[in-house]
């Protein structure tokens, strides 16, 4: 079973890593506890929406594409568990005016 907690630590965590920000970092700017947000990265707590909004200010990153990272991670896991192909993005349209 997939569990989104888990997900969205994995999100976080990755988050946290690519801007090369440690969990004291993150905690102080968030005001969050550093101990919370690494229980949070664990998945072993849920995060409010409070807590999200003041985590993802402190990475630098719009909620919106935190939660499509762990929608798009939900969608890849339960599609494997099921024994289905993953899904291939289709190539974005490029629009060329003729002026």
């Amino acid at each position: 079973m997939t569990l989104f907690r888990r997900l969205l630590g994995d999100a976080l965590r990755a988050e946290r890593m690519k801007r090369g920000l440690t969990l004291r970092e993150v905690s102080a700017e968030a005001r969050v506890s550093l101990g919370y947000i690494s229980e949070i990265e664990r998945g072993q707590k849920e995060a409010s929406s409070e807590l999200l909004a003041s985590l993802c200010n402190a990475l630098d990153v719009a909620l919106s594409d935190l939660l499509r990272s762990v929608s798009d991670a939900a969608l890849a896991e339960e599609r494997a568990l099921l024994g289905v192909p993953a899904i291939t993005p289709a190539p974005s349209a490029v629009v060329v005016s003729a002026a």
